[in-house]
């Protein structure tokens, strides 16, 4: 396994939201919904202003798991995922992937969460993932 931090069986990352990634974001995937592209209609909102969609924060745990832990070579298999708070423009959000089980020797069950920077949970679920052969330092870094 990859794990960056010295723990064979976590890992993490770090990242803040701008504005921008989220506009990159819903213009890739189509997601237009106003909460997360209007300042004035997410003002009239609960939230009270613009939210980065879930799927984007989610997106962070994919990164963790493809480049960390278990790392390049892993097959997603499956996702399941809890939205527990908004994530707004600023948050700096933590993606953190756990090994809890090894189902097969080439599976792995993850639990997978994203915080805060308060240390709030925003978001919690668990994995199913494929291992695969370690993959070459060099592979991926050249023209496809």
């Amino acid at each position: 396994m990859n794990a960056m931090d010295g723990n064979p069986n976590e890992a993490t990352r770090t990242i803040a939201i701008r504005a921008e990634d989220i506009e990159r974001f819903v213009a890739l995937v189509g997601d237009r919904n106003p909460i997360h592209v209007d300042e004035d209609y997410a003002a009239g909102t609960r939230f009270q202003r613009r939210i980065a969609p879930g799927m984007l924060v989610a997106s962070y745990i994919s990164a963790v798991i493809a480049n960390q832990l278990p790392g390049p070579g892993v097959i997603y298999l499956e996702q399941n995922l809890r939205f527990e708070a908004p994530v707004h423009i600023g948050d700096t959000i933590t993606a953190k992937v756990r090994v809890v089980e090894r189902p097969r020797p080439d599976r792995l069950r993850l639990e997978t969460t994203c915080s805060n920077q308060s240390g709030q949970r925003v978001l919690s679920g668990t994995a199913l993932v494929q291992v695969s052969p370690p993959v070459p330092a060099e592979a991926g870094t050249g023209p496809a």
